[in-house]
């Protein structure tokens, strides 16, 4: 299944239905559901804030494919990528206040395993599904 979505902000309402097509395509649990809509929010407003700049010219992509017992979803970006081993710890004092940069601690600590290709500019979320 692929989708593509405009860089604004409001696209990221078209990750629920993507979500939910998942649900009932591979008849995925309650347990792993809410999983996947978070991570999948979380890499597509990083995709469309982060990676696009918010460039309504540029998409970013969904995609999933099931591979054995396992759910991979990738998301990118056209944007230059980043480092992911740069990403400050929000966990450290200094950051405890600010109100962004956990999305790629929330992704990580949901999924069951997250790989950053393209670098960075393209998520790889890995779900177990059975």
């Amino acid at each position: 299944m692929i989708i593509r979505l405009s860089s604004k902000l409001k696209s990221i309402s078209q990750v629920e239905p993507f979500a939910k097509e998942l649900k009932e395509k591979y008849n995925l649990n309650e347990d792993v559901f809410p999983k996947i809509l978070i991570s999948v929010t979380e890499a597509v407003n990083n995709a469309i804030i982060h990676g696009n700049q918010t460039d309504e010219r540029k998409q970013v992509v969904l995609h999933s494919k099931l591979a054995g017992t396992q759910l991979l979803i990738c998301v990118e970006d056209e944007g230059r990528g980043f480092e992911p081993g740069n990403v400050p710890d929000p966990c450290c004092a200094e950051n405890i206040e600010k109100t962004g940069g956990r999305g790629v601690l929330i992704m990580r600590s949901l999924c069951d395993s997250i790989h950053f290709r393209n670098n960075g500019a393209t998520v790889e979320l890995i779900f177990n599904i059975r």
